[in-house]
């Protein structure tokens, strides 16, 4: 089974998202089973809360679903997930700061798995923006992770 946690400043918007899409997409090759998926926060500011609502409605409209409930990134994180996926910058310098060493490998910006190698080098927080930012992180999320579970599955 291959293991994987996305990670966000406060697991409400981004990495929820990336969580539902990545389920989204194992629910339609029907290979849901193969993987387990988390989210996370670098920080516990909403811990026990659920998405953002303005993501879960432009999640909706697309048919996805957001599960999760917001949680913050733990150092066991890193022995129990295959791969640490984050949003920006921000969360891969943070996530670095609490991995061991021997973990660093796992941790990966999603926006690498991006089509368009001249687009955005992160995926933007949303929250203090209004409906087009929301939905400007799903049309990346769904490319991105679409290209991550394309390249995890030559791998298994």
């Amino acid at each position: 089974m291959t293991k994987i946690l996305f990670v966000c400043l406060g697991n409400i918007c981004r990495s929820p998202a990336a969580e539902g899409v990545f389920l989204a997409l194992l629910e339609r090759e029907n290979i849901k089973y193969k993987f387990e998926i988390d989210s996370a926060g670098t920080s516990g500011y909403h811990a026990g809360e659920a998405a953002d609502e303005r993501m879960i409605e432009s999640a909706k409209r697309r048919g996805i679903h957001l599960p999760s409930r917001s949680r913050q990134l733990i150092k066991e994180d890193f022995d129990h997930f295959d791969y640490v996926v984050v949003m920006d910058d921000s969360n891969l310098k943070n996530s670095e700061k609490l991995a061991p060493q021997e973990h660093h490998h796992k941790i990966i910006k999603i926006t690498d798995y991006s089509s368009d190698k001249f687009g955005p080098d992160h995926v933007p927080d949303p929250y203090y923006g209004g409906t087009q930012g929301f939905e400007l992180v799903l049309d990346l999320l769904e490319d991105c992770c679409h290209n991550l579970l394309n390249s995890i599955k030559t791998k298994i």
